[in-house]
């Protein structure tokens, strides 16, 4: 199996379980050895103990996954180290019963361990407006 293959599934699962307001998977995709980072498109942060917060926090405030999609623009994996380059679009349920859908530009590294791929940093933006615009809603 490819490396995109093998992540693109835990990828989009991620989203979707995210916006159903469960950060657990999102949780155990990320390594636990140090260094971690995450340049959200919401929030910027260093260090296990700081994303987990971050990660509920953000899966606090959304009530349910209408759509997910991740289309890879670019991947690689050479030895224990990959990186997927994509597109995130997604459409969800906020907080407040609002619907929000919106893209984001987002770039993963993962690191090999234990014959699993595990995030080491995620960096995230705003393909558009609208994603902007959600954005705004939730800090």
């Amino acid at each position: 199996m490819s490396f995109q293959d093998e992540v693109l599934p835990l990828l989009e699962q991620d989203i979707r379980t995210m916006h159903d307001g469960d950060s657990g998977p999102r949780k155990e995709m990320w390594s636990r050895t140090e260094p971690l980072t995450l340049f959200g498109a919401i929030y910027t942060t260093t260090g296990r103990t700081e994303l987990e917060r971050t990660f509920d926090l953000l899966a606090g405030s959304w009530r349910g996954s209408r759509a997910g999609e991740v289309e890879i623009v670019a991947a690689e994996a050479t030895g224990d180290l990959g990186y997927t380059c994509a597109i995130e679009r997604s459409s969800v349920v906020q907080a407040d019963g609002s619907v929000a859908t919106y893209a984001l530009r987002v770039t993963t590294v993962f690191r090999r361990e234990n014959d699993a791929w595990k995030i080491v940093h995620r960096h995230g933006s705003p393909l558009d407006d609208r994603a902007t615009d959600a954005s705004k809603s939730l800090r």
